[in-house]
């Protein structure tokens, strides 16, 4: 009976160390909101500051357009004179005029033209900023989903070797290990702790960088992934993906505007080369003379008149020669632009047909053999049959197949996710 008592409180001693320690970990977010992906990127596509930032150039493009349908001013002139009229008595008068310019060439519609044109590139580039926003954000919510999986392959483990060193400290009160033994079985344990506390703090780091997607400005609730890492399977022609991506990609479609602003640009310098005409009308009044010399009526008299510029200045070239150049180097860079694309589905093809057979490889039983080993281990180990540096060795080795698959699980994900960002398609749910 005493032996029994022993071994009672011996246990119970050891399972309330467990327990104080085991209450360390922390795995739950008192404020936190499930979210699955597609409300997610909807948030994203909302919320986020730096695509906010970017609509406001779609919006000073758009103002642009006003600002091109602008006509030139007209100029008002009034003055006024004196022919020392307190002294020689030649008179005093005062003279209004209004001038204007008149532009030639087509000057104000190839400005708005330009203007539009500018406008257009400037959509296309924030839907290319979307596409890349979006599959970051999908990337960093698949990192959330990595992060609590290999959290939980540790705190599993962790709580293996917690309660292998609850038994030695059980075994070894009843003497049937050293304490040497016991001592070893409670430091991995304890080592197996800080590598739980590590990988939460991993994981609260993810969730945090959710909130930074969806543009949240107070971290006090964090959002948490409700799905996960499956339904990654898709079926692509390659040759498909190319010719989808370079005709509909959003870059493209910038690189295909650039080409428009580039030769609506050069519209615009050769308007400008045009001369402006400058007309102005004008009235003078002008008073009496009582010059007894040249005494003179008070009259009034109109004139109007014509300007016209000696454009000395056409003779340079220089602007007509930087928009023809700026019109091939855009026609280069879009040529690139279409190169680089193709470069990049087809990258992320064999990118993605090698992380699905990674993923498969691990489907076909390597995680379940591993887990075996591991439980085998820990039977011959409490039975005295084996050392607790093979159990060592066969928990390490399951973790790091664990690990491995979690880590493989997100390259598929991620690899999935470049592909559509690189053919410009989205699918993702």
């Amino acid at each position: 009976m005493k032996f029994i008592f022993k071994y009672i409180l011996t246990f119970a001693f050891a399972l309330g160390i467990a327990v104080n320690v085991s209450a360390q970990i922390d795995t739950n977010l008192t404020y936190s909101k499930k979210l699955s992906l597609v409300p997610y990127l909807n948030l994203v596509g909302k919320q986020n500051l730096g695509l906010l930032a970017q609509q406001y150039n779609v919006s000073i493009a758009e103002a642009g357009i006003e600002s091109a349908k602008v006509f030139p001013d007209p100029q008002l002139t009034v003055g006024a004179y004196n022919n020392q009229e307190s002294k020689l008595h030649l008179g005093q008068g005062v003279n209004f005029s209004l001038g204007a310019t008149l532009e030639l060439g087509g000057k104000r519609s190839a400005r708005i033209n330009l203007a539009k044109s500018q406008t257009e590139l400037s959509k296309a580039l924030l839907t290319d900023y979307l596409r890349n926003l979006r599959a970051d954000a999908a990337m960093a919510y698949y990192n959330a989903i990595q992060q609590k999986d290999l959290l939980l392959v540790q705190e599993n483990s962790y709580q293996t070797m917690k309660h292998l060193a609850d038994a030695d400290s059980v075994r070894f009160k009843l003497g049937a290990i050293a304490q040497i033994d016991a001592r070893q079985s409670k430091l991995e344990a304890s080592s197996f702790l800080n590598s739980v506390i590590q990988n939460e703090s991993d994981w609260k780091s993810s969730l945090v960088q959710l909130s930074v997607f969806t543009g949240k400005k107070d971290m006090d609730t964090l959002f948490v992934p409700t799905k996960s890492a499956d339904n990654l399977e898709r079926t692509f022609v390659l040759t498909q993906l190319i010719n989808n991506a370079q005709n509909n990609r959003a870059d493209a479609v910038a690189a295909q505007n650039s080409k428009t602003v580039a030769e609506k640009n050069l519209s615009l310098v050769k308007a400008n080369r045009t001369i402006d005409l400058g007309i102005n009308t004008g009235m003078q009044f002008s008073g009496a003379s009582t010059n007894d010399i040249a005494p003179t009526p008070a009259y009034h008299s109109v004139n109007a008149g014509l300007s016209v510029p000696l454009k000395f200045s056409n003779h340079y070239k220089g602007d007509l020669k930087a928009a023809h150049f700026t019109i091939q180097q855009v026609a280069v860079q879009y040529d690139q632009v279409l190169q680089q694309i193709q470069a990049d589905v087809i990258q992320s093809y064999f990118n993605y047909k090698s992380a699905q057979k990674q993923v498969q490889q691990y489907k076909s039983g390597l995680i379940a053999d591993a887990e075996k080993v591991l439980n085998g281990k820990i039977y011959s180990y409490k039975r005295g049959e084996t050392s607790l540096l093979e159990v060592l060795n066969a928990q390490r080795t399951y973790n790091d197949v664990q690990e491995g698959y979690y880590q493989t699980l997100y390259n598929y994900a991620a690899a999935l996710i470049t592909l559509e960002r690189s053919a410009g398609i989205w699918d993702l749910q």
